[in-house]
C-alpha cells in the first residue's frame, strides 16, 4: 500500500443532513464523524466534529434545509481546528436551501487555521425569492496567543448562491502559501470574515452595517469584509453585525456562553 492510500485510510469523513420545518425538524441524518444537535422546541442547531478537527484528506459533506414559513440558525459547537496537512487538503462541502417566506442564517464560530494546514471550502445556496439568509465563515491564521507565524498555507473558498434560479453571488477566494500583506488585503491581520445576507431588505442595513466593516449591497444581497488582529477582536466585531442585520435573537446562545 503507498503512503497515500495508507493516509486516506486514517482520514476522518461526515455526511449530515438536516432540515427544519415550520413547526420543527423534519429530517435528520448523521454519519460517521458529523453530528447535530437541536434544543428542545429550539430553532436553534449546533454542528459537531466529532474527530475534534480537521486534517488532510478529512471529507465532510453537510446539507440543511429549511421548509416554506420555517427559520433555522445553525452554528458550531466550538471553532474548528484545521491542522498541518501530509498532503491533501481538508475538504468540506455545504449545501443549503431555504424556501420561500422562510430564513436561514449560517453563523458558524471560527475556523482556525495552524501553519500547514490546507483547506478547501464549497457553498451551493438555493434560494425562493422571499427567503432571508445570512452567512458568515470567520477565520483566524494561527494560534496568535501562541506566537504562531503562518509562512505555508492554503485556504480555498468557493461560494455560489441562486435565488429564484438564477445566479445571485459567485466568489472564489484562494490565500497561501503565504498570508497576502497589503493594504487591500490582510494588511498583518491574523483574523478575517465574510459575511453575506440575502433578502428583500439587504440595501437597506448598509449604513447600520458599515459601523463595523467594509461592506456592499445590491440586487438584494449585502457582502461584508472583516479584518482584524485576532479572533478575540474580530468576534466582537461580528455579533454587533450580526445583530444589526438580521436582529439580537439571532445571535447563537453558545456564542455568549
Amino acid at each position: 500500500m503507498t503512503a497515500a492510500a495508507n493516509l486516506l485510510r486514517q482520514r476522518s469523513v461526515g455526511e449530515l443532513a438536516f432540515t427544519m420545518g415550520k413547526s420543527g425538524p423534519k429530517i435528520l441524518r448523521e454519519s460517521g464523524a458529523s453530528k447535530i444537535r437541536i434544543p428542545y422546541g429550539a430553532t436553534q442547531a449546533i454542528t459537531i466534529n466529532t474527530g475534534g478537527g480537521l486534517a488532510g484528506g478529512d471529507k465532510f459533506d453537510l446539507s440543511f434545509g429549511c421548509e416554506e414559513g420555517g427559520s433555522l440558525c445553525l452554528t458550531s459547537q466550538a471553532a474548528e481546528r484545521v491542522y498541518q496537512t501530509l498532503g491533501p487538503p481538508a475538504e468540506i462541502s455545504t449545501h443549503i436551501n431555504v424556501e420561500k417566506h422562510a430564513q436561514l442564517f449560517w453563523l458558524p464560530q471560527e475556523t482556525i487555521l495552524y501553519n500547514g494546514a490546507s483547506l478547501a471550502r464549497t457553498y451551493t445556496i438555493t434560494l425562493a425569492t422571499t427567503a432571508k439568509f445570512l452567512a458568515i465563515e470567520p477565520v483566524v491564521f494561527g494560534r496568535t496567543a501562541m506566537g504562531e507565524i503562518i509562512n505555508n498555507i492554503h485556504l480555498q473558498d468557493s461560494w455560489r448562491i441562486w435565488r429564484d434560479d438564477k445566479l445571485l453571488h459567485a466568489e472564489e477566494l484562494k490565500i497561501g502559501p503565504d498570508l497576502p500583506s497589503s493594504k487591500a488585503t490582510l494588511d498583518g491581520a491574523q483574523a478575517m470574515a465574510t459575511m453575506i445576507y440575502v433578502a428583500d431588505d439587504a440595501e437597506t442595513k448598509l449604513d447600520a452595517i458599515r459601523k463595523f466593516c467594509v461592506a456592499s449591497a445590491w440586487n438584494g444581497k449585502l457582502i461584508a469584509r472583516f479584518t482584524s488582529k485576532d479572533g478575540y477582536t474580530l468576534r466582537k466585531a461580528l455579533i454587533p453585525a450580526i445583530k444589526a442585520l438580521a436582529g439580537a435573537e439571532a445571535l447563537p446562545k453558545i456564542w455568549t456562553a
